[in-house]
């Protein structure tokens, strides 16, 4: 069977939530095998075995964490000439997609990026995507090399399924590019308890209707309540009341959970691009004419400001 070269998410040795989503994937179409760089890459070899991985190949130096991207390209493009793949796996995050379109660069591999489901096909894998605002699905191949696609997170189910998962050290060789752009700083994010909004299985989001930063409170409780991430739309965002690295939108960053409940919001185009995807919607305005209704899967006519709250208390009796 064909191997599957699959880029791993790792922060010191601990693998996210996406990898394994991928290696899920990976499993369809051949044999998994995991690429981890950097501090703790051979930790993450009993998580990656047990998801699936055949091989690990693993390779830390400081460039990894010294400079941007370059380096990780170096080492994925050195994975690619030892594995010889049917295909490259990577998560749909920033930092990954850019990695994933400079080895199809490298390559000379087409690229499919935001898949949201992968499947075999005779002339190699087939990836779903979600088009002009997930108004439309396509399904798409790269004719041209071999297919390098990322995959945004929640898009498949963690499986596991037991494999070797054997270390082999890589040997990586870094070109002239790789010390172009330094790190000369890092500060830590403070952390808020919460999933990290692009993984989360259940998002909470709250619009132009929340009416204030203050009132983000309720939409907060809510999402704790559920053990949710917390999104925001534009407008409020725009408005100062929420981080815009919580927002979700075409501008702002797209979700694909298990489900997503937003909160006074209308539903705009810019809006719905980063969240129609998510598996159940659910929708509480009290204007029965919010464009948001057209996508939900429920929806609920009223007041924000009564219906989160007593949501909110529902999930905390049923919990208790």
């Amino acid at each position: 069977m064909a191997e599957v070269l699959v880029y791993v998410d790792h922060v010191d040795g601990a693998v996210r939530k996406p990898t394994l989503e991928l290696l899920t994937l990976a499993r369809r179409i051949g044999e998994p095998v995991a690429l981890a760089l950097g501090a703790g890459a051979e930790a993450t070899a009993a998580t990656l075995g047990e998801h699936g991985a055949v091989r690990v190949l693993t390779a830390d130096a400081p460039e990894f964490a010294d400079y941007l991207v370059v380096p990780k390209v170096d080492a994925l493009k050195a994975a690619y000439d030892s594995v010889s793949p049917a295909a490259v796996l990577l998560p749909s995050s920033g930092e990954a997609k850019e990695i994933a379109a400079r080895l199809a660069v490298r390559i000379g591999s087409g690229l499919i990026t935001d898949a949201v489901d992968l499947e075999a096909g005779a002339d190699g894998p087939v990836a779903t995507q979600s088009a002009f605002a997930a108004a439309y699905t396509t399904k798409s191949r790269v004719s041209k090399g071999t297919p390098v696609i990322t995959v945004k997170p929640n898009s498949a189910p963690v499986e596991p399924s037991a494999a070797a998962g054997t270390v082999e050290p890589l040997a990586v060789s870094f070109g002239n590019t790789a010390t172009g752009t330094k790190v000369v700083s890092r500060e830590p994010r403070e952390s808020s308890g919460r999933p990290e909004l692009t993984e989360a299985a259940i998002v909470v989001s709250g619009g132009r209707g929340v009416n204030g930063a203050e009132n983000f409170a309720i939409i907060e409780a809510l999402a704790d309540s559920l053990g949710a991430a917390v999104g925001a739309s534009r407008a409020a965002v725009d408005a100062g009341w929420y981080p815009h690295s919580n927002q979700v939108g075409q501008t702002g960053k797209s979700v694909s959970p298990q489900l997503y409940i937003a909160s006074g919001i209308s539903g705009a185009i810019q809006h719905r691009a980063g969240m129609q995807t998510s598996k159940t919607i659910v929708a509480i305005n009290k204007d029965a004419e919010a464009p948001i209704f057209d996508l939900v899967d429920f929806g609920i006519v009223g007041d924000l400001f009564t219906v989160v709250p007593q949501l909110t208390d529902e999930v905390k009796t049923r919990k208790g």
